[in-house]
């Protein structure tokens, strides 16, 4: 059980992506759970970058569409480039944003699942 996704075969648990989510949203300065849908107060309309509609999504459903992949993954590649080669999540973010790019390439919306 947890979170896949169309288009890849990246997969977290409901928790995993939770903690991959405040690693990245850390990477670009800000604690996931201080934010709007996470327990906290702070608008998302505040977080003026590429990734935050990855970090401001479901845990478990929904798409990014064609346009959101084509920023995000770059963005998401970037973030996580200079993580360990043995982070699971790494490789994981790295499968995403593949699967974003075949997304758009494909003008498909990227499903949770």
């Amino acid at each position: 059980m947890g979170l896949d996704f169309s288009h890849c075969d990246a997969h977290w648990s409901y928790s995993g992506f939770h903690r991959f989510r405040c690693k990245i949203a850390k990477e670009i300065g800000i604690d996931l759970d201080s934010m709007e849908g996470f327990d906290g107060e702070i608008s998302w309309d505040k977080i003026i970058d590429p990734i935050q509609p990855l970090l401001n999504h479901s845990d478990c459903d929904g798409e990014l569409t064609p346009e959101e992949c084509r920023k995000v993954a770059p963005r998401l590649r970037e973030l996580v480039k200079d993580w360990p080669d043995n982070d699971y999540d790494k490789h994981k973010a790295i499968e995403l944003a593949k699967g974003m790019e075949l997304a758009a390439s494909r003008n498909e919306n990227l499903e949770f699942r």
